[in-house]
């Protein structure tokens, strides 16, 4: 069972040279895509300008780019439409796996390590739109909307209600 990515550009390591630029701008149906997949009202705007350059005395690339986007998030209290601008200048280090020769998985969680680049592809499309969700507010608020907690009842049981009923009942 595999995930369908929402956009998709991919670029082979040997394209990359001594350096590539890029600029994505996925048209309206991609934009659609990948707004269903982000749970977004609407993607009108969403422009990445990438470069990668390989790292000099190492294995691995560097790509840096920019991220620009109007977005329409849900204001989660309210559920209005929620205007989104996005402007974000990102920088990743990538890396090309190495063969293992062990049957051993080794799992680190140190924040510096380089993404691996597998099967020698870098999808530029997936960390586009990586970035764009990086970029937006996890929980989206309008500017002035508060939570109002709810007045609890006064009686909390399963019983509450039907001696509400039964109270109705006696007077009629």
């Amino acid at each position: 069972m595999s995930a369908t990515l929402p956009y998709s550009e991919t670029v082979r390591v040997n394209q990359i040279g001594a350096g590539l630029s890029r600029r994505l701008e996925p048209d309206a149906d991609t934009r659609k895509r990948i707004a269903r997949s982000l749970d977004l009202q609407g993607l009108d705007d969403f422009v990445v300008d990438l470069e990668i350059k390989p790292t000099p005395s190492t294995s691995e690339w560097t790509m840096k780019g920019r991220v620009t986007a109007h977005a329409v998030q849900t204001c989660g209290l309210t559920l209005e439409p929620l205007p989104v601008d996005v402007d974000r200048r990102f920088s990743i280090q990538l890396v090309e796996a190495k063969p293992e020769e062990t049957d051993e998985i080794e799992v680190t969680l140190d924040e510096e390590d380089a993404d691996v680049i597998e099967d020698g592809k870098i999808d530029l499309g997936q960390y586009a739109v990586e970035q764009l969700v990086l970029s937006l507010d996890p929980f989206p608020r309008k500017p002035g909307a508060e939570f109002v907690q709810p007045e609890e009842p006064t009686e909390i049981s399963p019983f509450a209600a039907l001696r509400a009923l039964k109270s109705k009942d006696d007077q009629g």
